[in-house]
């Protein structure tokens, strides 16, 4: 009967043979599909932090710093200086505020989408400060005045000789960077490495 049993096999032992590609494939995806989800709550814990950083440094400024002098931060290299932008970065296409608006709203889904094949901790985190930062500066175009979609974005952070800018530019920078180096390093998102 054992014998029997191992040559034909039961539903309670299946032959081991037979079946160990594809019990090993269920074993990996399984161990993948929580790996995925953990990298998927990283995206969204940063994008969630480097929000709440922005709109909460944005409240303050509006209430404390707008129509006052610029605070000096060290010397004249860098002030705290609150301006409203209604132009990209650098204050480029002031007449394009709704145009900058469709993009970041874009950036946003784009990376939603993305989130569902992330399997890497870096881009994780890189995609999360894109995703805060778009956020951020998107929350200033649809509820600051002059309008709906028209809104001009709150910046302060002013280094001499340079634009000002606020901590959503900083996340979307640093995440785009961050990007631009896991692409030389050919990691992917869903985590596999390609040389070329």
């Amino acid at each position: 009967m054992a014998e029997a049993e191992r040559v034909i096999g039961t539903p309670d032992t299946p032959d081991a043979g037979a079946d160990e590609p594809e019990q090993a494939e269920r074993a990996e995806q399984a161990q993948e599909r929580p790996k995925g989800k953990r990298k998927i709550a990283v995206l969204f814990a940063v994008a969630a932090f480097a929000y709440a950083l922005d709109l909460v440094s944005k409240m303050i400024v509006v209430a404390r710093l707008e129509h006052h002098e610029p605070i000096k931060v060290i010397g004249d290299w860098l002030r705290l200086e609150a301006i409203r932008n209604p132009g990209a970065a650098f204050g480029v296409g002031e007449a394009f505020t709704i145009i900058f608006t469709v993009i970041a709203a874009a950036v946003i889904v784009v990376i939603a989408r993305l989130a569902r094949k992330l399997y890497s901790l870096p881009w994780a985190i890189a995609l999360g400060l894109l995703l805060g930062g778009a956020l951020g500066n998107l929350t200033d175009r649809i509820f600051r005045s002059p309008g709906v979609f028209e809104g001009a974005v709150v910046d302060f952070i002013a280094p001499k000789g340079f634009a000002v800018f606020n901590l959503a530019d900083s996340a979307i920078v640093c995440g785009g960077i961050l990007i631009v180096l896991l692409s030389f390093k050919g990691l992917d998102p869903d985590g596999t490495v390609h040389k070329d």
